[in-house]
């Protein structure tokens, strides 16, 4: 597994897990309907966004340079030293630990080298399975905002967790 920047090439895997309903009904956007020449535009802009310094969007790849889903900082505040964390993974991807392993990977270029002092994220209280691999790669649960927000028609609640560049460890637990 490794990180790198996304490329053109990447746009029909990232289609895959944009329209697989196990994995966009976590999403508080609507991305079933995205196409090609979206997710090409997306990767464009991700280039853009990654030399600007602002988000970090990285594919996370195989050994054989195979698209496996999508990893980020987004929001990056040096002043404040923070930024977002995010993760999608083809269904193809998951449940071989490649997702923490990618995790630990990025809080790594977070932390030592960009600087960072506070990695955090949102997720749906109802992702058990987000919720795990959150908790396994040391983020630390803040709290909740309850019925936060409306995804298809339903209100949703938030789980918020963080981690700090003097907690992570870089080991699996």
């Amino acid at each position: 597994m490794k990180l790198r920047m996304l490329d053109k090439k990447d746009a029909d895997g990232m289609l895959e897990w944009m329209h697989d309903p196990e994995v966009y009904r976590y999403f508080r956007f609507s991305c079933e309907e995205t196409n090609k020449e979206k997710a090409v535009e997306f990767i464009r802009n991700a280039q853009i966004q990654f030399i600007k310094g602002n988000n970090r969007h990285y594919a996370i790849a195989d050994n054989d340079d195979n698209y496996l889903g999508t990893i980020s900082l987004k929001d990056i505040d040096m002043q404040s030293l923070n930024a977002e964390f995010a993760i999608s993974m083809r269904a193809a991807a998951q449940g071989q630990g490649i997702a923490m392993e990618a995790t630990k990977e990025l809080l790594k270029i977070a932390f030592e080298e960009i600087g960072l002092q506070r990695v955090y994220l949102n997720v749906l209280s109802d992702n058990d399975r987000a919720v795990h691999l959150y908790e396994k790669c040391g983020f630390v649960y803040e709290g909740e905002f309850r019925n936060h927000i409306k995804i298809r028609g339903e209100m949703k609640s938030l789980k918020w967790y963080g981690i700090l560049k003097d907690e992570f460890t870089g080991d699996s637990k």
